[in-house]
C-alpha cells in the first residue's frame, strides 16, 4: 500500500496576491492566510500606512522579500490603474485579487447626500469593477482568481444603510457578471460575511445581542473565518466560479 501523501503546506507557492484594505482587520487576516499558504502579497492601504508597514515587516520576517505594500485612493480611477500595474510587476505577475476595502456607515433616508453615494458606491462597487478590469489581462495569463468581499446585507437590507446595501448588492451581481466575462481563464467568487467583526465605532449592545440571537451558531465570527474562506477559493476550489459564500454563522437563515 502506498504511503499517504502529506498535505501541501504551501499550495500558493509562486502565486502573487493583491489585497485591498489589507492593513487591518479582515484584510490583514487574509494577507496572513494567503502568505502562510506560500503566496507573495501586495498590501494595499489608503491611509493606514503604519499598520501596512508593520504587517509587511511581520510577514517578511517569516519569508524575506515576499510582501510589499502600495498606497492608493480607490476613488481615483487613474490611481486604481496604477495600483493594478504595481501589483502585476511586484512579483512578476498577479494570480489573486481580493477586493476587500470597504466604506461602511449609516445613511438614513432623508439624510443621504451625493458624497455618501459616491464614497459607498465608489469603494464597494466601482473600485472592484475598475480594479478587476485593470488586472484582467495578467489574471487571464495566469489563470487567476478574484474574490470580492460582499455582505449578507447585499441580499437582505440593513436598516439605516440603504446606500451600503445597494453597493454590496451590486458587488454580488458584479461577481457573477465578471465570472462570465473573465471565464474560462479567471474564476470570480464572493464572500458574504455576517456578524464577523463589529464596526469600529461600536454597535449598541442590545442590537448586538439581538443579531447574535438570530444567528444559528449563537456567536460572532472572526476575521480569520473570512480569511479561511478566501484561502479555500484560492487553494482548494478550482471548479467553483460565480458563487457567493455566506460566512455568517447561519445569520442569513435565521432572519
Amino acid at each position: 500500500m502506498p504511503e499517504p501523501t502529506a498535505p501541501d503546506t504551501a499550495p500558493l507557492a509562486g502565486k502573487a496576491a493583491l489585497i485591498t484594505g489589507a492593513a487591518r482587520r479582515v484584510g490583514a487576516a487574509t494577507a496572513r492566510a494567503l502568505h502562510g499558504a506560500g503566496a507573495n502579497v501586495v498590501l494595499h492601504y489608503r491611509s493606514s500606512a503604519e499598520e501596512a508597514e508593520a504587517l509587511a515587516r511581520e510577514l517578511n520576517g517569516v519569508r524575506p522579500d515576499s510582501v510589499t505594500f502600495a498606497q492608493c485612493d480607490l476613488l481615483d480611477g487613474a490611481a486604481v490603474k496604477e495600483l493594478a500595474q504595481t501589483a502585476a510587476t511586484a512579483f512578476g505577475g498577479l494570480d489573486i485579487l481580493v477586493n476587500n476595502a470597504s466604506s461602511f456607515y449609516p445613511t438614513p433616508l432623508g439624510n443621504i447626500d451625493e458624497d455618501d453615494w459616491n464614497d459607498l458606491i465608489g469603494t464597494n462597487l466601482k473600485a472592484p469593477l475598475f480594479l478587476a478590469q485593470a488586472a484582467a489581462a495578467t489574471l487571464r495569463e495566469r489563470g487567476g482568481l478574484i474574490v470580492n468581499l460582499a455582505d449578507i446585507h447585499g441580499m437582505r437590507p440593513l436598516r439605516r444603510h440603504p446606500v451600503y446595501c445597494v453597493a454590496k448588492a451590486g458587488l454580488i451581481m458584479l461577481t457573477k457578471s465578471l465570472a462570465r466575462e473573465l471565464g474560462p481563464q479567471v474564476r470570480v467568487n464572493a464572500i458574504a460575511p455576517g456578524p464577523v467583526m463589529w464596526p469600529q465605532d461600536g454597535v449598541d449592545e442590545a442590537l448586538r445581542q439581538e443579531i447574535i440571537a438570530r444567528t444559528a451558531l449563537k456567536r460572532t465570527g472572526s476575521a480569520e473565518d473570512v480569511a479561511r474562506a478566501v484561502l479555500f477559493f484560492a487553494a482548494a476550489a478550482p471548479f467553483i466560479t460565480g458563487q457567493i459564500l455566506a460566512v455568517d454563522g447561519g445569520r442569513s437563515i435565521g432572519w
